[in-house]
Parts: C-alpha cells; sequence; structure tokens
C-alpha cells in the first residue's frame, strides 16, 4: 500500500530541480526569463529502462509519496502524468512551448514560471492556459531571447554546424489544419536572386534580428524557438522517382516546406503518433502499386519488403538541405552529394537524422565548375535503396526498391550554368568553307548597305552633324575626283 502523498509545493521544488542539474535535459533556457525545459518522451516510445530511472517525473512521484521504490511497480507513464496535472493545475507555471509535436525524436516541453499573476494582469485558471498548444505572440515574443541553436538533449547534431537564425529546410513552412498553429523549424534561404522571391506578409512584430549571411551553416534541428521569413516554394519542391527493379513505377514532385514521408501503409499519421510516424504536417507519400510488375517472384519479394515499411522514411527539408530519418523496420541504403567516399554499402541508421544533401557545398562545387578548377559538375541527385545492400556490385537497376531524390532548384541552377558553358568557345567545331568569289560579293553589297542605312541617318537627323565632316561617301567620292 503507498503511503498518504503528501503535499509538497511544486514551484519551489520544481526550480530546486532545475538548479541542481541532476537530470539530463532539465535546465533553464532563458534564466531571467524564468524559462526551463523539460524532456518530455513519449510513453509508448521504446527506450532503454535506465533512461527511465533519473527522471524529474520519477523524483516527484517519490517527493509526493505516490512511489515507494521496491516497493511499488515502476510506471513512468503515471509519473509523467502525476507531474504534467500537478503542471496543468499550478498558476505559478505557463506551458510556452510543446515540442512534443515538432520535434519527436527529442522531444521536450518549455515552462515559464510566474510570480504568481499573468504578464497580463490576470491569473491563469487552472488546466486552460497552461494547455493551450499554439503558442500565443506574446509568448512568442518571450521565446526571442532564447539562445540560438539551444537544444535541450545533449544528442549530436547531423553536422557540425554554427549557430544561425535558421536554413531549410529552404523556408516558409506550412501550417497544420489548427487555428494559428505554432511555427515548425526554419531558416533563413540563401540570398540567389536566380529566383523569385515572394514578399513576406506584414506583421505587427518588433524589428527583426539582423539575418545571418547567405549560405551560412544551419543551426542545431533543435532550433525551433525563432521564426525565419518566408523562401520561395521552388526552393522546396524534391522530384521523386519510384523504380521497382529498373522499371520507373511513378514519379511527382513534392512541394511541401516541411518534406515528405515515404511509407507503405494504410494507417494515416495522428498527433497522438507524432513519435510512431513523424509530424503530420509532412507530405505523406505512398510507394506505388506492385499491380504492374510482371515476374511473379519479384512482386513477391518486394512485398516482403513494403509490408515492414508502415513508419516509413522521413525526407525532412532543414533550409537548403536534406534529411533523412529512418523509422520503418525495413533497412535503407543510399549514395549521394553528402555520402562521401565510402567503398561498400552506405546504411541509414534507424531514428537517426543524417544530412542527404546540402545546397551550399553544391553552390561551392558549381562556382569552382564554372571557373573551370573541376572537370565535372557537382553532383546532387540521391539514390535511395530500400531493404538491400547500396553500392555494391550490383547495379541499381538489378535492385528491387529504389527511389531517386532530386532537389528541383539544384537541377534548376546546374541547367542554367551549364547553359552558359556549353557556348565556350574551345569546346564548339564551326565547320565553314573558306569564301568564294560569290561569297565575296555579298560581303561587299551587306557593307555598302550598311553604309547608306548611315547616310540615310545623318539625312534625318541634320542637327546632330553641325559641323560637317567626311561622311559615309567621303572616301568614294575623293577617290572619284583623283
Amino acid at each position: 500500500m503507498n503511503a498518504h502523498p503528501r503535499r509538497i509545493r511544486l514551484k519551489p521544488w520544481l526550480i530546486a530541480q532545475v538548479n541542481s542539474n541532476q537530470y539530463p535535459g532539465l535546465q533553464w533556457v532563458n534564466p531571467e526569463r524564468k524559462l526551463f525545459c523539460i524532456p518530455w518522451r513519449h510513453a509508448t516510445r521504446h527506450v532503454p529502462t535506465q533512461d527511465d530511472e533519473n527522471t524529474v517525473f520519477k523524483a516527484w512521484a517519490k517527493e509526493t509519496g505516490k512511489y515507494n521504490e521496491g516497493v511499488d511497480e515502476p510506471d513512468p507513464a503515471k509519473w509523467k502524468a502525476n507531474l504534467r496535472c500537478a503542471l496543468n493545475k499550478s498558476r505559478e507555471f505557463k506551458l510556452i512551448y510543446d515540442g512534443t509535436k515538432d520535434t519527436p525524436m527529442q522531444p521536450y516541453k518549455i515552462y515559464e514560471v510566474y510570480e504568481g499573476h499573468q504578464p497580463n494582469g490576470g491569473t491563469s485558471s487552472p488546466g486552460k492556459g497552461d494547455l493551450e498548444p499554439d503558442m500565443p505572440a506574446a509568448s512568442r515574443s518571450r521565446l526571442r531571447s532564447v539562445p540560438p541553436g539551444w537544444s535541450p538533449h545533449p544528442i549530436p547534431p547531423p553536422a557540425p554546424q554554427s549557430p544561425a537564425p535558421a536554413l531549410s529546410p529552404l523556408l516558409e513552412p506550412a501550417p497544420p489544419p489548427a487555428p494559428q498553429p505554432p511555427p515548425a523549424p526554419r531558416l533563413p534561404a540563401p540570398a540567389l536572386c536566380l529566383l523569385p522571391e515572394p514578399t513576406p506578409p506584414p506583421a505587427p512584430q518588433p524589428p527583426p534580428a539582423p539575418q545571418a549571411p547567405a549560405l551560412s551553416p544551419l543551426p542545431h534541428p533543435n532550433s525551433l524557438l525563432e521564426p525565419a521569413p518566408p523562401t520561395p516554394a521552388l526552393m522546396t519542391d524534391l522530384e521523386l522517382k519510384f523504380h521497382y527493379r529498373g522499371r520507373q513505377a511513378s514519379s511527382l514532385t513534392i512541394s511541401n516546406p516541411h518534406g515528405c514521408r515515404l511509407f507503405h501503409s494504410s494507417l494515416e499519421p495522428t498527433h497522438e503518433q507524432v513519435e510512431l510516424f513523424g509530424p503530420v504536417t509532412l507530405e505523406q507519400v505512398r510507394f506505388p502499386s506492385t499491380e504492374h510488375i510482371p515476374n511473379e517472384k519479384q512482386r513477391f519479394y518486394t512485398h516482403q519488403l513494403l509490408d515492414v515499411m508502415d513508419r516509413g522514411l522521413i525526407l525532412e527539408l532543414q533550409g537548403q538541405d536534406i534529411y533523412a530519418v529512418r523509422l520503418c523496420q525495413c533497412k535503407v541504403f543510399w549514395t549521394g552529394p553528402c555520402a562521401g567516399e565510402r567503398a561498400g554499402p552506405n546504411p541509414i541508421e534507424r531514428e537517426r537524422k543524417i544530412k542527404l544533401f546540402s545546397l551550399e557545398n553544391f553552390l561551392n562545387g558549381l562556382i569552382l565548375f564554372q571557373k573551370g578548377q573541376t572537370s565535372t559538375p557537382p553532383p546532387f541527385e540521391i539514390f535511395l535503396c530500400f531493404g538491400e545492400e547500396w553500392p555494391d556490385q550490383k547495379p541499381k537497376e538489378k535492385k528491387l526498391i529504389t527511389v531517386q531524390v532530386v532537389p528541383v532548384a539544384a537541377r534548376i541552377l546546374l541547367e542554367m550554368f551549364s547553359g552558359e558553358l556549353s557556348w565556350s568557345a574551345d569546346s564548339i567545331r564551326l565547320q565553314i568553307s573558306h569564301p568564294d568569289l560569290k561569297d565575296k560579293m555579298v560581303e561587299q553589297f551587306k557593307e555598302l548597305h550598311q553604309l547608306w542605312q548611315n547616310q540615310q541617318s545623318l539625312q534625318a537627323h541634320p542637327a546632330s552633324n553641325l559641323e560637317p565632316g567626311p561622311g559615309p561617301w567621303a572616301m568614294q567620292a575623293s577617290g572619284m575626283q583623283q
């Protein structure tokens, strides 16, 4: 039997835990603003047991007498529900940001500590404003003081990056179907004048901080708190081509600024299943049907792979870069611009974000190619191979399932610059005959015609020739007099 729950004041106890640095991820985001972060992993997520042994949720259950270690059965989901209810009922805490939907791999929440009253002069009603999923304008303004690039979890970013306001994914994400949703991770686009830039709508907000220079490195993927200006939709377009054993099964262009999820299942993602299927803001792309596969054996093995792709593979746009997160049970291998020089198969580890394409690196390579410092243009195509090792000695046309991913902006840029390069004089051998007598006569007629046009122009504008000099016929006239 549990002891009777003890009445403990939540505010001093929780502030003490934040200051103790005893629990991983529980830390101040902005001490001056009294903003702190709590890691908030979903109850259905499969994690190592020891990760549940040192959490503030367990500590609160023990402190309030709702859990006696060694006597009661551990129940991490119940521990978290207890602390959530306490925070919701408290008038001294306000939920500022709910990252459980935006960051499914490392979810967290940010709370603000109040001194008894809300900033607008009133007090919050228990269980009302604390549960507001949308981030109000006042809360957003308070979050502007959060350091860019701050992360609530000590996890390594996909690549060494410097803090910047936010590159996407190349972009202004489309909001989810809820009134005034919180902004999704975005980053400012590079200063490219090759594509049209729409005018952002005016907003009654203080002047934004200075933008990062063009093509600056990305911040950590969890830098979700600072909004970024919109970017042309074309910069986020992805061309996808599905191939079943070398034969194209379908192709489409994705224009979602968040990215897409490739999957094969009858289950639709929901806000409650973000941990399982990723954010609902992603474009949901099903693998094409196998009914057109002529070979029965090929169709059988293809189904074997598709049957374990319920959770799918996420292609996430983060600034002008593309990342992949493999959720599905089916193993995925890849080649692309960021793969580097690998001698053997290149797998995508499960639930770990990796970079597939960097626009900054592509543009640097394109500049070197234009200057003639490299003999080949920079690569931009990405190939994904599902359920079979790749690259290996077997050509990709023999693989059961492959997907080609093409960043549309990179393809357009390469076509533009390649068009200019193709006109270099040393790359074209012109085939022209030597002129004969008739060709020389035609050239003389062309010259006389040009002289006649010049004379007509001078007669039509005499004021422009007040001091006459030798006209176009002077040479011929003097020759005739001699």
